[in-house]
Parts: C-alpha cells; sequence; structure tokens
C-alpha cells in the first residue's frame, strides 16, 4: 500500500509531467507568432526564429533583434540592418548585397559563402566570425571589428577597411586585390597565399603576420610595420617599402621590390 506522502509525491510528478509538454507548446506558439510578427513587420525582435530563405529585399530592419536566428539563403539585398543584433546567427549563403550593416553586431556568425558584394559595414563587429568563401568585393569595412574571424577564401577585392581591427584573422588565399587597408591592423594574421597585389597598407600593422607564397606584387607598405612577419616566398615586386619597419622579419626566397631574391 503506498503512503500518503508516496501518493502526494506521485501526484506531482504526474502533473509535473503533463505541464512539461505543454510549456514546451507554449514556447513553440510564442516562437511561431513572434515570427509571424516579424515576417508581417509587427516587430523587429525575431530571436532564435528560422528564417532560411526568407525575402527581405530592401526592408528596413534597422536595430532589428536576430540574435542566434537561422538566416541561411536568407535574401537581404539592398536592405536596412543598421545596428542590428545578429551575435551568433547563421547567414550561410545569404544575399547581403548592397546592404547597410552598418554598426551592427554580427559577433559569432557564420556567413560562408555569402554575398557581401559593396556592403557597408563600417564600425560593424565581427570578431570571431565565419566569413570563409564569402563575396565581399568593394565592400566597406571602416573600422570593423574582425578580430580572429575566419576569412579564409574570402573575395574582398577593391574592398575599405581603414583602420579596421583584423588581429589574428585568417586570410589564407584571401583576394585583397587594392584592398584598401590604410592603418588597418592585422597583427598576427594569417595571409597565407593570399592575393594583395596594389593593397593599399600605409601605416598598416602586419606585425607577427605569416605571408607565405603571397602576391604583393605593387603593394603599397609605406610606413607600414612587418616586423617579425614571415616573407617565405612572398613576392613584393614593385612594392613600395619605404619607411617599413622590417624588424626581426623572416626572409626566404622573398622577391623584393627591385626583383631580387632574399633569404636572410
Amino acid at each position: 500500500m503506498i503512503s500518503k506522502p508516496d501518493r502526494r509525491l506521485a501526484a506531482c510528478l504526474v502533473l509535473a509531467a503533463g505541464l512539461v509538454p505543454a510549456a514546451g507548446l507554449a514556447a513553440t506558439a510564442v516562437q511561431a507568432g513572434q515570427r509571424e510578427d516579424f515576417l508581417t513587420g509587427r516587430t523587429h525582435e525575431c530571436q532564435r526564429c528560422d528564417l532560411a530563405g526568407m525575402n527581405f529585399k530592401r526592408r528596413d530592419l534597422s536595430g532589428a533583434d536576430l540574435t542566434g536566428a537561422n538566416l541561411k539563403q536568407a535574401n537581404f539585398h539592398d536592405a536596412k540592418l543598421v545596428g542590428a543584433q545578429l551575435t551568433g546567427a547563421d547567414l550561410t549563403g545569404a544575399n547581403l548585397n548592397k546592404a547597410d550593416l552598418s554598426r551592427a553586431e554580427l559577433t559569432g556568425a557564420t556567413l560562408r559563402d555569402a554575398m557581401l558584394y559593396a556592403a557597408n559595414l563600417d564600425g560593424a563587429k565581427l570578431a570571431g566570425a565565419d566569413l570563409s568563401d564569402a563575396r565581399m568585393g568593394v565592400s566597406r569595412l571602416s573600422h570593423g571589428d574582425l578580430t580572429k574571424a575566419n576569412l579564409r577564401n574570402v573575395d574582398l577585392r577593391k574592398a575599405r577597411l581603414p583602420e579596421a581591427i583584423v588581429t589574428g584573422a585568417n586570410l589564407d588565399r584571401a583576394a585583397l586585390d587594392f584592398a584598401f587597408m590604410r592603418g588597418a591592423q592585422l597583427g598576427g594574421a594569417s595571409l597565407r597565399e593570399a592575393r594583395l597585389m596594389g593593397i593599399e597598407a600605409i601605416d598598416a600593422s602586419l606585425t607577427g603576420a605569416d605571408l607565405s607564397e603571397a602576391d604583393a606584387t605593387g603593394a603599397n607598405f609605406r610606413a607600414a610595420d612587418l616586423s617579425h612577419a614571415l616573407l617565405a616566398g612572398t613576392s613584393l615586386r614593385r612594392a613600395n617599402l619605404y619607411e617599413t619597419r622590417l624588424d626581426e622579419a623572416v626572409f626566404r626566397d622573398t622577391v623584393m621590390p627591385d626583383g631580387k631574391i632574399r633569404s636572410r
């Protein structure tokens, strides 16, 4: 025979078991309602919502909170996302061409294979973000924070990154042809096999950066800091190294501005 305390405990467990699914259903209903309100423009908050493949072309989503949202393949072409909260959001393959993401929070976001041609990311925070294989030609990242971001194989040709913080980022095989990076901070960054032809890097800091096998033909490194940089197999043909700091830089089969090979 079950004692009274045991019966009360059993009753509580039964009630709890019944409430858990109900609570889960309520949460799902709330999220579904939030998603619908976001899609219809009644709210700009949709944290962790599933909005994959949705069309937000030319929508004004300034200040929107899409923290942790699933935005894979979503269309934000020419949309306004000024100051938007996109921390941890998944924007894999999303169309952000010409989008205004100035001052947006994209820390830890995933933007693999995303299209960001001519996008405005001035002042945006992209620390730790994954932008591998993204297409970002002529985009703007003035004063942007790309600390330890993954920019492997990214297309940043003719992009503007003055005063950007790219410390410790992975830029292996990135295309930075004619990019404007005056005063940018690239200390400890990896630029192995990167394309740096014609890059404007006056006063930039590349202390301890790895430029192995990079092609910096015609690059402007005037007054830049390349101290302790690894320049193994790097092409600096016709590069401007006037007042460039090269203290303790590692030269190994490095092509110097005059075409001569330097190995020490």
